[in-house]
């Protein structure tokens, strides 16, 4: 019996298998990075110790480090989460032979599933249906094919190739990004089918040769070849269904399968499936599939670990109920190519949240997070903050809900991907299901943010307004008179902020003497509400229950009313509507989330310290990390688009790329140097500029 289990892992999954252990009564032992020491996960855990270093490679990709650790604490057993060592088949050998129980599939079925042209193979002779793969890229006379890393999954290592002439570097950089990520750089390549879903089967097998297919999820909409949306159960039909779960059952018997495992397939417009991978482990999507089953995926795993048969509950094939969708929350700009953020979280809320880590017993929300409160989301590793997932009676249902909560989360400090989570999840080709693992390709407007361009006037308005108030609620004198009190009241009070889009908006507005709003402008001029014109102050309205102070421009901009101001919290009345705006200032940070949407501003001083001018044409790194490849050379001429260098950094290759025609000036970097956020990476100076 388990009786103190080390998880091999870090962040929410971490967190996950200790939420299990914490019901179960088994003690929990973390091992962490340091730039991990303070994360969440850790202070989870009953007992953690250090691997010094940062990198994966120091830290959670050592395994006599994770077995040494194992020693100091005391585990008698090993979960090893997802990703780093997760599927590394010499790891679990070696756990097994320091004498300590494995809570994953015996070595010899991950080796045969870790090499997945092996894989491929073997489960071609079990009748799993065959995508065609090919090993030398000279072989390849049809486009377009999809280069994959053999050695391991999530989205790392695979290239779109739709031409013969961009084949070769696909797989160069393929290799690199393989190599980086799991230590190893080889590739194979198969046939690219356009507009195919990506569907997998949960499977389950206890060591008393039972193995199981607990129901079907979707994942097909992606992005960088990575999921972003998953559901179960997919909306397949019955035959399709009873397909997939055989041929997956067939798949885990073929290797005598133990433990949870998922194996994924690529569904065709045509109806036809063919295998693709089979991962050796618990999947990130996991908690889909325990709200629409009702089981504790992670108990399983710990009941089969000490060799316990499946309970019949997971053996029974009319289990499912409901449907369940989750999100993966990510700090990165999906504008800017998906590029990963880094920074403080100083906000992290999500409301109307049910259970974390567990089973809803009801129609709600789950939350699966691996940050808090002022986390550091750091460049060491992937970009994920959490899983935010909802179960209800129906799709619809589950998706509307899920879409809500989303759009009502408080998200402060770094980038995310939340609008474009919403906008997917409230978009029509969703709701009909119109899915596939080309859909961010197809539409681009899921990638606009929900705060609508003409709203940020108001949202600048707002952010004025409470740091007025913060200013005067701090006040050592006075406190109790007006923000903005003026002995000559037609003076006008200015805040200036740059936008969410980089761009300046100065807010000039004017309280009267009872502290309503007289009137107020922003510039530039943004189109639907306030204007740098003048505009003319408007007198208390009756039918507005008292609101007095509305404003109206002299283009006919909407009518607003101060109703409330504190520091947290602007009320506007907008044309007759209130409007709620939350406000959560960060030193210079002014963080407004309202009905519409959040934007984050940042207050410009008044008197602004003179800085350094950057040479026109510089090139910024926008996060840390590594330059692994320069592509060009000093004075060579270079069109707009053309890449210059690569960039590595929380565990992805980000390509940097001429943002107009012109000749490379300078290269600070070499290929191997390391950058900080905002270093010059290359200088090119504009077409222009040369004559």
């Amino acid at each position: 019996m388990i009786t103190r289990l080390l998880v091999a892992n870090r962040g929410e999954i971490a967190r996950r298998v200790f939420a299990t252990c914490r019901a179960l009564g088994v003690q929990t032992v973390a091992v962490h990075s340091d730039a991990d020491a303070d994360a969440p996960f850790v202070a989870d855990a009953d007992h953690a110790v250090r691997l010094p270093g940062n990198t994966p490679a120091e830290t959670y990709l050592r395994v006599e480090g994770i077995l040494d650790a194992a020693r100091r604490a005391g585990a008698d057993a090993v979960h090893p989460g997802y990703g780093f060592l997760a599927e590394n088949a010499e790891f679990a050998a070696a756990v097994t032979d320091a004498g300590l129980t494995w809570v994953g599939p015996p070595a010899k079925a991950i080796a045969a599933m870790g090499d997945k042209m092996e894989a491929k193979a073997l489960l071609a002779e079990a009748g799993v249906p065959m995508l065609p793969t090919w090993t030398d890229p000279d072989e390849i006379t049809d486009f377009p094919v999809l280069v994959k890393a053999s050695a391991g999954g999530g989205g790392r290592g695979m290239r779109v190739v739709r031409d013969a002439a961009d084949l070769a570097e696909a797989v160069a950089s393929a290799r690199r990004e393989a190599a980086a990520a799991f230590g190893d750089g080889t590739v194979f390549i198969e046939r690219y089918v356009e507009r195919g879903r990506h569907v997998e089967v949960q499977i389950f097998g206890d060591s008393h040769g039972t193995v199981v297919a607990l129901g079907v999820r979707d994942c097909s909409i992606q992005r960088r070849h990575q999921k972003i949306v998953e559901e179960a159960p997919g909306v397949l039909p019955p035959a399709v269904r009873e397909r997939l779960h055989d041929a997956a059952v067939a798949a885990g018997r073929a290797v005598d399968y133990v433990g949870a495992g998922t194996v994924e397939f690529l569904l065709t417009p045509d109806g036809d499936i063919f295998f693709l991978e089979m991962n050796t482990r618990l999947q990130v999507e996991h908690p889909v599939t325990e709200l629409t089953t009702g089981l504790d995926l992670v108990r399983l795993q710990l009941l089969v670990a000490e060799g316990e048969p499946l309970p019949e509950r997971a053996t029974d094939p009319h289990w499912m109920r409901g449907h369940a969708i989750e999100v993966r929350l990510c700090a990165e700009d999906p504008a800017q190519g998906f590029r990963p953020a880094t920074g403080t979280l100083h906000r992290f809320s999500i409301p109307g949240v049910n259970c974390e880590f567990g089973n809803l017993q009801r129609p709600g929300l789950r939350l699966d997070s691996g940050v808090v409160n002022g986390s550091v989301v750091s460049v060491h590793y992937d970009s994920m903050l959490a899983k935010v997932i909802a179960w209800a009676p129906t799709r619809t249902e589950a998706a509307r809900a899920l879409a809500g909560v989303l759009a009502r989360a408080e998200l402060h400090g770094v980038a995310t991907n939340r609008d474009l989570l919403v906008r997917i999840l409230r978009s029509p080709e969703f709701a009909a299901v119109d899915i596939d693992t080309g859909f961010l390709d197809r539409h681009s407007e899921v990638f606009e943010p929900l705060l609508p361009a003409d709203q940020l006037p108001l949202v600048a308005l707002a952010a004025a307004l409470a740091s007025a108030a913060g200013r005067r609620a701090s006040a050592p004198v006075l406190a109790g008179l007006p923000s903005g009190w003026r002995n000559v009241p037609a003076f006008p009070q200015v805040a200036r902020f740059t936008g969410p889009d980089g761009n300046e908006i100065e807010v000039r507005y004017r309280l009267d003497r009872a502290g309503r709003l007289a009137d107020w402008s922003t510039s530039p001029a943004a189109s639907g509400l306030a204007t740098s014109a003048a505009t003319s102050v408007s007198g208390s309205d009756p039918t507005r229950g008292g609101i007095a102070g509305h404003t109206t421009s002299d283009r006919g901009s909407p009518a607003v009313a101060l109703v409330e101001a504190t520091p947290q919290r602007v009320v506007l009345d907008v044309d007759g509507v209130r409007r709620a705006f939350r406000v959560h200032r960060v030193g210079s940070a002014v963080f407004v989330d309202g009905p519409d949407g959040a934007a984050s501003l940042a207050e410009l001083p008044r008197f602004p310290l003179p800085t350094a001018a950057l040479a026109a044409g510089s090139l910024l790194a926008p996060l840390p990390g590594a330059v692994t490849r320069v592509h060009v050379r000093v004075g060579q001429r270079v069109s707009a688009g053309d890449l210059l260098l690569t960039l590595e950094a929380m565990k992805l290759e980000h390509p940097v790329l001429a943002p107009a025609d012109g000749v490379v000036a300078e290269l600070p970097v070499p290929a191997g140097g390391q950058v900080d956020t905002g270093a010059v990476l290359a200088v090119v100076n504009p077409e222009e500029a040369q004559s």
